[in-house]
């Protein structure tokens, strides 16, 4: 309980923080009178003052915030505090200070990815074969658990997302399979058929495969620090994709809302990623800093996402929006939000029932 309690605090405030962090860094570099910088939130327990800026520490440990001058839509600001309010920037400037949160989480996502394939290695699934599928053409050319595919027409193959990719492509192409069982080189012809499977959405897809599953064994590939920037680029560009295409599959009603989880299910997977050592917890970190990020970044009211949307409509009308109509959509905003957290609150709880049996997809 401790562990997950701990763990919690600290990959939410150190999420939160980083975010506000960098709205705070732009805004200051703005020339914005940032008006304070909180460690946590709630009742301020004590801080220091510097310049215009209160950097203090709040009671609740999760996270942060920022509070710039004329930051709220119905703030009155003197004429004299005009040049350094958030409300009398241009809209370039506003954008990149509300960008620069999700950005930050971005970043961090990319610093951790980076460090953990420099000292560890990037992990790779290998091009081993755990099971063969009865009457596929897998099992009918002769192919058997524990086989390890080295080339595909003399292309090598490193790992299984070369090999499933590379027979996807190919199609219902006659293939020629080299590979390893025990110390022995093998050559095995086998011709894939396209079948009807589902993705990781549920959804049925028509896909050339072989009937083959991976081992699930994991190799780490080593990799110097440019290729592990490279690749933590890559992966935080992919996740990024991912979570993106899963809430237009929310929309379209292909994954279920019973799939969506919020903070008492952060803070389980917290817990467990703590006990399983300070590596997992870290690629946690890392894994929530771009759904934090993406999330962030939706055109949602309330959101930085809509703040964004709101300066882009006042560069193109050329002038602001009214502040009856940004408090409106707010208002919608924060609705839907509230909607968001019923719904995960109750998915959490009812995975912390006795017999609850996890949904993925619909």
């Amino acid at each position: 309980m401790i562990t997950t309690i701990v763990s919690t605090i600290v990959v939410l405030g150190l999420l939160i923080f980083v975010h506000e962090l960098g709205h705070f860094l732009v805004a200051k570099r703005s020339g914005v009178t940032v008006l304070r910088f909180s460690l946590g939130f709630g009742p301020r327990l004590f801080g220091v003052k510097r310049g215009d800026t209160d950097y203090c520490l709040s009671l609740i440990p999760l996270g942060g915030y920022v509070k710039m001058l004329g930051e709220e839509a119905g703030d009155e600001i003197e004429e004299v505090q005009q040049a350094t309010s958030f409300s009398f920037q241009p809209v370039s400037k506003r954008i990149a200070i509300v960008l620069a949160g999700p950005f930050s989480n971005f970043l961090l996502a990319i610093i951790i990815f980076a460090l953990i394939y420099a000292f560890s290695g990037i992990p790779q699934l290998t091009p081993e074969i755990g099971s063969v599928s009865a009457d596929s053409p897998a099992e009918r050319a002769g192919l058997m658990a524990g086989d390890k595919v080295t080339t595909i027409n003399g292309m090598a193959i490193s790992d299984w997302e070369e090999l499933s990719g590379l027979i996807e492509k190919l199609g219902e192409q006659p293939l020629s399979l080299q590979i390893e069982r025990g110390a022995e080189p093998m050559m095995i012809q086998v011709t894939p058929r396209v079948t009807e499977v589902k993705n990781i959405f549920g959804e049925p897809v028509k896909r050339a495969v072989i009937g083959i599953t991976a081992s699930g064994k994991i190799v780490l590939k080593e990799a110097n620090p440019v290729f592990a920037v490279y690749y933590s680029v890559l992966q935080t560009w992919h996740l990024s994709k991912l979570f993106v295409v899963t809430v237009v599959k929310l929309l379209e009603g292909v994954v279920s809302v019973k799939t969506l989880g919020g903070p008492i299910l952060i803070a389980q997977m917290a817990g467990q990623q703590a006990n399983e050592g300070l590596l997992n917890l870290i690629h946690f970190i890392a894994l929530i800093s771009v759904n934090l990020a993406v999330l962030n970044l939706l055109p949602i009211p309330v959101l930085d996402g809509g703040h964004i949307l709101f300066f882009l409509i006042e560069g193109l009308l050329g002038r602001p929006i009214g502040p009856k109509k940004i408090e409106w959509a707010q208002k919608a905003g924060m609705v839907l939000l509230l909607v968001l957290m019923v719904f995960v609150f109750y998915n959490d709880i009812m995975r912390l029932m006795p017999g609850y049996k996890p949904q993925f997809l619909p």
